[in-house]
C-alpha cells in the first residue's frame, strides 16, 4: 500500500509499506530519517520515540498503514518543531510559562554552572533542517542535554529527547517525580540518569528564565 503523511512538516509518501510494516521502519529505511533508533521493537525502551499528532509513542509498535494523513515529528525536526512552537505560541498549557502543578527543578543561577561538554558536536549535526538535522540551532532540551552531559553513547538519546521536550510543553516547572515519571518508559544504559535529570531541570530554569 501506499501511505501518505507528513514528516517534520514535510509531505511524504512511502509506497509498497506492507500489512505489519512499522511506523519505524518506515521512517528509517525508506524515508532515511536514523534518529529513531531500533532496539527492543516492543515498546520497552523509547529509544524509537517519536511525536504522532502530537502525542509521544513507540514508533515501533505503530503500523506504518495508521499514519496515513496524520503528522509525525522525530528528532531530526524537534529544533524546527520547538522553534514553530516558540515563535507561533502553539504547544501545551504551560507553553507561554503558566503553571501546571509541577514544582521543583533548579535555579537559573545553578542552571548556569553547567558548562557544555561531551559530544556536542555529533548531537548538533543531527539538529536543524528537518530531514538532516543540520543548519538549524538546537532546541532548548537538546542544548540542555550537551551542557548538563546528558550523552553518552547517544543510543537512548532521540527518544528522551522527545518525550522530555514533551512534557516539558505541558509542564513548564516539573518535580523531579514530574520527570522520572515521564521519562520512565525511555532505558538508559550508561548514565545513571543523574545526568538526563539534570538536563530536564537545566530546560526548564531556561525556559522559565526566558519567559
Amino acid at each position: 500500500m501506499r501511505v501518505n503523511f507528513t514528516v517534520n512538516g514535510r509531505q511524504q509518501e512511502a509506497d509498497d509499506v506492507w500489512e505489519g510494516e512499522s511506523l519505524l521502519y518506515v521512517l528509517r529505511e525508506r524515508l532515511g530519517l536514523p534518529g529513531s533508533k531500533n532496539a527492543c521493537e516492543q515498546g520497552e525502551c523509547g529509544s524509537c520515540t517519536v511525536r504522532l499528532d502530537g502525542v509521544p509513542v513507540c514508533s515501533c509498535l505503530v503500523a506504518a498503514g495508521q499514519v496515513e494523513g496524520r503528522d509525525v515529528v522525530t528528532v531530526e525536526g524537534l529544533a524546527e518543531f520547538s522553534k514553530q512552537r516558540d515563535e507561533h505560541g502553539h504547544g501545551g498549557a504551560c507553553g507561554t510559562g503558566g503553571g501546571c502543578g509541577g514544582k521543583g527543578g533548579v535555579s537559573l543561577d545553578a542552571a548556569k554552572q553547567w558548562q557544555a561538554h561531551g559530544p556536542s558536536s555529533e548531537l548538533r549535526s543531527r539538529a536543524g533542517d528537518s530531514q538532516t538535522g543540520e543548519g538549524v540551532e538546537l532546541s532548548a532540551i537538546q542544548q540542555a542535554f550537551i551542557d548538563a552531559g546528558a550523552v553518552q553513547c547517544g543510543f537512548c538519546t532521540p527518544g528522551l529527547l522527545i518525550q522530555a521536550d514533551a512534557l516539558l510543553e505541558e509542564n513548564s516547572s516539573p518535580s523531579d517525580q514530574d520527570i522520572r515519571e515521564a521519562l520512565s518508559g525511555n532505558l538508559c544504559r550508561c548514565t545513571g540518569y543523574e545526568k538526563i535529570l539534570d538536563a530536564v531541570r537545566l530546560a526548564a530554569a531556561r525556559q522559565g528564565e526566558a519567559v
